[in-house]
């Protein structure tokens, strides 16, 4: 048995990195443990031309897809949306967009305005101090200003709007349609030891140049110097308890498939809205039958996503193409509720730019834009560089029978149950991604597209896992309390996406760090009482 630590962090992703950097100025001894490892920038896709190939094997989204030895299987059949993670320091970090916007003030209020989920038991004004905290150690581009919001002010000026933003904008501004620069995560100037974005390739292959904040350059490396100890290759089977209901520890496998077990007086969970619950509910005791920290029966359940709806079109013009960061500009037209439109609540419209040349092929083959035969080559060079859209960011209600269970059948390498993804889309989500391609189609129309297409929902949208092990005040409607803490084990804490009461209609990332730093200020407050 190794000695104890004060603080043991599972996850080193988005909210494990925030958690595991806020901490450290209590001196307390911190151990945090990553299934997968780190990642050499020179490994990433982008630095050679079979970067689209690899985003499809060992660089995918999917972690079925990549098969890699950090990775976990996952039973996703049962679900029309399927996972999108990625397993190492960074975590999703590595690979996301760099798309960074916040909760709007509303979000945390649907139960109270529109009558629908619940509301959160804290509120925007909360988070905004962390909001800001956050936005420091990322670097966050953007514009003061925009309505849709409060006010804020963005490190760095905003990301280029390029001829696909412009060209979008224009559509945007002849319908009267709120639009505005994107904040993001992408330093547009030198910040903190980054150089800025030279439109190197594509972000969601990882950035080679480090333009992009994720984690592993930004919290990581200020947390391990403060004395943090982050160990890789280590994978969670269980959190144990003592006599006295308390997390005593977890149970691990290192990389040499040797099972651990690491003793400590705190334990946070940081593994995602899937990863999460899959721990919890495997750690099954006399005490908690049904996993620990599951009382209410509602680890796992209410499983949100944002179901996507991708909008897209080719102009005459020449446009951007794919390089460079995806996002430069967003619409929250229609963000807030409007019954007339035959739904609740709303989402962002997220422009984007083209796509890479062997995409721009098999798309155009399967949309039969691209025909065999004489004219071929002629088809290509009219798609390839010419396309550009949207996706729409639906928000997500949450339901109870949207699940995350553990599959009696399929395991991992260490023989820990995969998680079981149990999810239907919900009538109201149909209705807004119908609404959403129509709007956007009238965007794209406006703006001097030709030949418009859709997607809904996006197969492989699963990128946003939220809602698993939600918080609350009231213990049998919530799985933690009003900061993080398990309502069931009083040195328990959960600070990723999994806490989420409802997920709004904009990318998660810079919400879960807000939250997770907000939970470290909240235990650093209460550091005599902790336990009480």
């Amino acid at each position: 048995m190794l000695d104890p630590v004060d603080v043991l962090i599972i996850g080193a992703g988005a909210s494990g990195a925030a958690v595991a950097w806020s901490l450290t100025d209590t001196k307390m001894r911190i151990v945090c443990l990553e299934q997968g490892d780190w990642h050499k920038p020179t490994d990433y896709p982008a630095n050679g031309r079979d970067w689209e190939a690899r985003q499809l094997n060992d660089f995918s989204v999917s972690p079925n897809r990549r098969g890699r030895v950090q990775d976990y299987p996952i039973q996703e059949d049962d679900s029309p949306i399927k996972i999108a993670n990625f397993n190492g320091v960074g975590g999703g970090t590595v690979l996301y967009a760099g798309h960074y916007p916040r909760f709007h003030p509303s979000d945390f209020r649907v139960k109270s305005l529109d009558g629908v989920g619940d509301d959160w038991p804290i509120s925007y004004k909360t988070l905004e101090p962390y909001y800001a905290e956050n936005d420091r150690m990322t670097g966050v581009s953007g514009l003061a200003g925009d309505p849709a919001y409060p006010p804020k002010q963005p490190m760095m000026p905003p990301l280029p709007l390029g001829v696909s933003g412009a060209a979008l904008a224009k559509g945007l501004n002849s319908l009267g349609w709120h639009w505005w620069p994107s904040d993001s995560a992408i330093a547009t100037t030198d910040y903190e030891g980054r150089a800025k974005c030279i439109n190197l390739s594509h972000c969601t292959s990882g950035c080679a140049q480090g333009a992009k904040a994720s984690t592993d350059i930004t919290y990581w490396p200020q947390a391990i110097r403060a004395g943090v100890e982050l160990r890789t290759r280590c994978r969670v089977k269980e959190i144990t308890v003592n006599e006295q209901g308390m997390a005593s520890g977890a149970i691990y496998f290192d990389a040499d498939g040797k099972e651990v077990f690491q003793p400590a007086e705190v334990v946070i969970m940081a593994c995602n809205g899937v990863g999460t619950p899959r721990i919890l509910l495997n750690s099954k005791s006399e005490k908690f039958p049904n996993g620990i920290a599951n009382s209410s029966g509602l680890v796992g359940k209410n499983l949100m996503f944002h179901p996507y709806a991708q909008i897209y079109g080719y102009f005459d013009q020449e446009m951007d193409g794919y390089h460079g960061p995806n996002d430069c500009i967003w619409s929250q037209e229609f963000y807030e509720t409007n019954r007339d439109r035959g739904f609740l609540r709303g989402w962002t419209f997220e422009f984007t730019r083209g796509q890479g040349p062997v995409m721009a092929a098999v798309t155009g083959m399967a949309t039969n834009r691209l025909p065999w035969g004489e004219d071929h080559h002629r088809a290509y060079r009219r798609l390839y560089g010419h396309r550009a859209g949207m996706v729409a960011i639906c928000e997500d209600l949450p339901e109870e029978h949207n699940t995350v269970t553990l599959d009696p059948f399929l395991k991992d390498a260490h023989g820990i149950p995969a998680p079981k993804i149990t999810y239907k889309l919900s009538e109201n989500s149909r209705r807004m991604l119908d609404y959403a391609v129509e709007r956007g189609s009238d965007i794209l129309r406006a703006a001097g597209a030709h030949d418009v297409g859709f997607e809904k929902p996006l197969g492989h949208g699963g990128w946003h896992l939220m809602g698993t092990a939600r918080m609350g005040k009231d213990p049998t409607r919530s799985v933690v309390n009003e900061w993080g803490r398990s309502h069931d084990v009083k040195n328990l804490f959960v600070v990723d996406g999994s806490l989420f009461v409802t997920s709004a209609g904009v990318n998660p990332t810079c919400t879960i760090q807000a939250l997770a730093l907000y939970v470290a200020d909240s235990i650093k407050q209460r550091l005599a009482t902790l336990f009480d």
